[in-house]
């Protein structure tokens, strides 16, 4: 089974301890959920960003990964930002234009929803892509021990993880061997007709999905996984620097969340 690439090396993120990573991670989403100021959440992504840049992870090979998700917020958080915002802010705000064919009335808070929303999800990208690229493989399970969860659960994740590159590898596999038997895709718009055409693609791959998961389940059977409280070989120590790290994020999700309850959170930013 193949594990994700670790690629932070000997950066600062690469010397944290794995529970920093997923302990950041989390906290970035209490405390973004909680923004609505669009120049909070600026500051919010700065710092995500700088935090994501300490990685040192390469651009040039999470390239595709950063497109995929540069794509999908813009669909995701843009599309709905705009007509969400549109709907929940309408009359409140100077219109600026209206979109063509939708009908949707554009106003200057609108467009700060929307920023917001983008921010949002990006800021959750930067801290969030340390945690495939950032931890090796090895220490993913036993963070997650550490962290409290239950053996199985923090065993299940590791393997969740180390599960989708293996997946990913089958499908290039099964692909090159199905085009070496003449299995060509074509060209139709129909969307039936193009799953209909994975078949041969989809199928070899679910089976040996299922069969792999299945040997990984009777080889963990067979070490009597489970049956006795388990002890972890790798240990974890949270140094100086780790703690500092923590601790100026757990102070963020305090503050939002205190600001939150008191009602002193900023709300929508107008201009």
């Amino acid at each position: 089974m193949q594990a994700l690439r670790y690629l932070a090396g000997d950066s600062f993120l690469g010397r944290r301890d794995p529970r920093v990573l997923i302990v950041v991670a989390a906290l970035t989403i209490a405390v973004v959920a909680q923004l609505q100021d669009v120049r909070l959440m600026a500051i919010a992504t700065v710092i995500a960003l700088a935090y994501y840049l300490s990685a040192g992870i390469p651009f040039a090979a999470v390239r595709a990964n950063w497109m995929f998700v540069g794509v999908f917020v813009l669909l995701l958080a843009g599309i709905n930002g705009v007509i969400a915002g549109a709907q929940q802010y309408a009359g409140v705000a100077t219109e600026l234009f209206t979109i063509p064919g939708i009908g949707v009335a554009v106003t200057t808070a609108t467009v700060s929803y929307t920023a917001t929303m983008l921010l949002r999800f990006l800021a959750i990208a930067a801290t969030g892509f340390p945690l495939s690229f950032a931890i090796r493989p090895g220490d993913l399970s036993v963070a997650f021990a550490k962290l409290g969860v239950p053996s199985r659960f923090a065993y299940g994740i590791d393997l969740t993880f180390r599960f989708i590159p293996t997946l990913a590898a089958n499908l290039r596999e099964t692909t090159a061997a199905q085009h070496l038997r003449g299995y060509e895709t074509g060209h139709t718009r129909n969307p039936v007709r193009r799953i209909s055409r994975l078949r041969p693609l989809i199928v070899p791959v679910t089976v040996s999905a299922f069969v792999d998961a299945e040997d990984v389940a009777d080889a963990l059977d067979l070490r009597g996984f489970g049956a006795q409280r388990r002890t972890w070989l790798r240990t974890l120590h949270l140094g100086t620097v780790d703690l500092l790290v923590l601790g100026l994020w757990v102070a963020a999700a305090v503050v939002a969340t205190a600001a939150t309850i008191t009602g002193r959170m900023p709300g929508l930013w107008l201009g």
